[in-house]
């Protein structure tokens, strides 16, 4: 599952007894090489679906991690693009992966909890990759409105979200198994390490993005193909700021 170059076990232990942001901070210098970053496949996929609504002038990556979703954004937006995170490791490793272009836009990183973001009509587009799995489903609705601030009228939020696990599926037992390791940890241990990977479903997504002035839609991405019933394995959702 993971490289020579990746974490070791004992490394992720620590981790996961450390407090989220302390955790990142640990992670970072082997997080590009562990499968928690976001594969290049649906970071491709995400950019070519954006690419119609643009070019925008400003963009911003919320929870930009090591700079993937900056990465996104670069050839889509004219002026700057900023990424924002709230773990000081994993900026500076992204500082180090991303290379603003010499006639391209200007790159920016601010370190930040996305639950209170220090900015205020300020982008066209925000985007956000494999970062929603840290925030419990009552801080979903202040995070979308976090975003909606920061965008300027008619600015977009985009990110890929994928379709649930079929009960068949390993991933589903899985990703159930760790949900529950995580629930029982967080009751038994302090400081939290909040990641959990059922509490992000399209539904209630919508419905929060919508209370908070977005309207949306969604994308399928159909490099990843459609499940039985003929729905798509992923989509991007498009949220637009009214």
């Amino acid at each position: 599952m993971f490289t020579s170059q990746g974490p070791s076990l004992r490394e992720l232990a620590v981790q996961a007894l450390s407090s989220t942001e302390r955790g990142y901070d640990l992670l970072a210098p082997t997080f590009d090489r562990t499968p928690f970053r976001t594969p290049d496949r649906i970071l491709d996929a995400c950019a070519e679906a954006l690419r119609p609504y643009g070019a925008f002038r400003a963009g911003l990556d919320v929870c930009c991690g090591t700079g993937a979703g900056v990465e996104v954004l670069l050839p889509l937006c004219r002026k700057r693009v900023t990424g924002v995170d709230f773990s000081a490791g994993m900026l500076d490793v992204a500082r180090a992966n991303v290379a603003a272009p010499g006639a391209g836009p200007a790159v920016d990183w601010v370190r930040a909890d996305a639950r209170a973001l220090p900015f205020t009509g300020a982008f066209d587009v925000a985007v956000s990759f494999g970062a929603f799995g840290h925030f419990l489903p009552s801080e979903r609705p202040g995070l979308f409105g976090q975003v909606h601030r920061a965008l300027r009228p008619g600015g977009l939020f985009a990110f890929p979200i994928g379709a649930p696990q079929p009960l068949t599926s390993p991933w589903y037992w899985a990703m159930l198994g760790f949900d529950a390791a995580m629930r029982v940890r967080n009751a038994l241990w302090r400081p939290r390490f909040v990641m959990y990977y059922r509490t992000f479903p399209l539904a209630g997504v919508r419905a929060d993005l919508e209370r908070a002035g977005f309207a949306v839609d969604l994308l399928p991405l159909e490099e990843f193909g459609r499940r039985d019933d003929g729905s798509p394995h992923w989509r991007l959702v498009v949220a637009r700021r009214a």
